[in-house]
């Protein structure tokens, strides 16, 4: 009986702050639920006819420390595309943390711990820092189809991660990442408060715009041969869990 009574004043007393994310939401003509014992909650909204979901708590990867918020749309794009953009520095560390722990011949634990979109670093074609252009002093992307990873970057969405990046600094992990036919992004967010929500869904709603142009523009063409790196692992999955 206890037990039901903490559980029930936890879900009739949100924590400080989140009535302001809840109002956010409504803002947006968008549904809030809390969940997880009120340590996290869940969006679902819409950009244009694209649902979106929006849902922050606990990290669920290694290379987040505390608490993420999460974004993820369905737009049934290729299933062979697999794309990841992410800071450089976090790049960095996770292409060395990979190779050292292959070459000390751990390969299972690499298979079974390392989050699928770093195993992307390894596996597939990485854009260079000619084809990055200025993005490449913040980001490192690589692509199971680089041209189609080059024409994502190359219309409002490169301007607009960067202009985003000046609100984390180079140390925070940041992810944009296309696979199994959905975009999602993650970040560390230990707070949430409607300005950072209204900014990073600023530029999520960009990465969605401009998905479905490229994918427009492909729809007439056939899919090029999937360019990858040697991969240690073979064939994978295709696409991160949210």
């Amino acid at each position: 009986m206890l037990r039901k009574l903490k559980r029930w004043w936890s879900a009739a007393a949100p924590k400080p702050g989140l009535q302001g994310i809840e109002h956010w939401a409504q803002s947006k003509g968008a549904s809030y639920r809390r969940v997880r014992d009120d340590e996290g909650f869940v969006i679902d909204g819409a950009h244009g006819s694209v649902p979106w979901r929006i849902e922050w708590g606990p990290s669920q990867r290694p290379y987040i420390p505390g608490s993420e918020v999460r974004f993820m749309a369905e737009l049934g794009l290729h299933r062979d595309i697999q794309v990841l953009v992410l800071n450089r520095l976090l790049m960095e560390a996770s292409e060395a943390k990979v190779y050292n722990e292959y070459v000390e011949g751990v390969q299972t634990r690499v298979d079974t711990q390392t989050p699928t979109e770093i195993r992307w670093l390894v596996m597939y074609s990485k854009l260079s820092a000619s084809e990055l252009g200025n993005m490449g002093v913040r980001f490192g992307a690589v692509s199971s189809v680089k041209p189609w990873l080059q024409r994502w970057l190359s219309g409002p969405l490169g301007p607009a991660l960067l202009d985003a990046a000046r609100a984390l600094p180079e140390a925070d992990a940041f992810v944009l990442s296309v696979g199994r036919g959905r975009v999602s992004m993650r970040l560390g967010l230990q707070t949430p408060s409607a300005e950072a929500l209204d900014h990073w869904l600023a530029l999520f709603q960009t990465a969605l715009t401009e998905a479905r142009r490229v994918a427009g523009e492909w729809r007439d063409s056939a899919l090029p041969h999937v360019s990858t790196r040697p991969s240690v692992w073979g064939r994978q999955e295709g696409g991160s869990s949210f």
